[in-house]
């Protein structure tokens, strides 16, 4: 499971569809509707805020923003009705790490996307987020 701190607008089309799939697996573990993943480390920034259904419909919601520019038709009422308004921190280095972890999969898979993630000056985060310092993230197995 990736559940990506990159903004999706960085995502090719096969990227942004398993993170469609890979977020609604999180929100069903968050709801306690499956029994796998329960303890996967990608799910802890969730699990450690006040509302954890709330914070990944939120970010659910920008996946499927970015999918309806595209053209894709993800079936929205998947999301839960609760949102949050507020937004989580991510660490600079959690970035810089999914940042070339995701620039080594689209060399090989979509090298338009390849791109424009190399091309981009300041790497844009997904909008549940906000860029602070620090290293690799804790629960990031690296």
């Amino acid at each position: 499971m990736r559940l990506w701190s990159l903004h999706p607008v960085y995502l090719d089309s096969k990227g942004l569809v398993a993170l469609w799939r890979e977020g609604l697996l999180a929100q069903g573990v968050l709801q306690g509707n499956t029994r796998g993943y329960r303890n996967h480390p990608q799910l802890l920034r969730f699990r450690n805020t006040d509302d954890p259904l709330g914070a990944i419909a939120c970010y659910l919601a920008a996946v499927s923003d970015e999918a309806d520019k595209r053209g894709f038709n993800f079936n929205k009422s998947k999301i839960g009705t609760r949102r949050i308004k507020y937004t989580l921190s991510v660490t600079r280095g959690q970035v810089e790490y999914e940042y070339k972890h995701l620039a080594e999969k689209l060399l090989k898979r979509d090298r338009k996307f390849y791109k424009l993630l190399t091309a981009a000056r300041k790497i844009k985060v997904h909008p549940l987020f906000k860029e602070v310092d620090g290293d690799v993230e804790d629960w990031e197995r690296t």
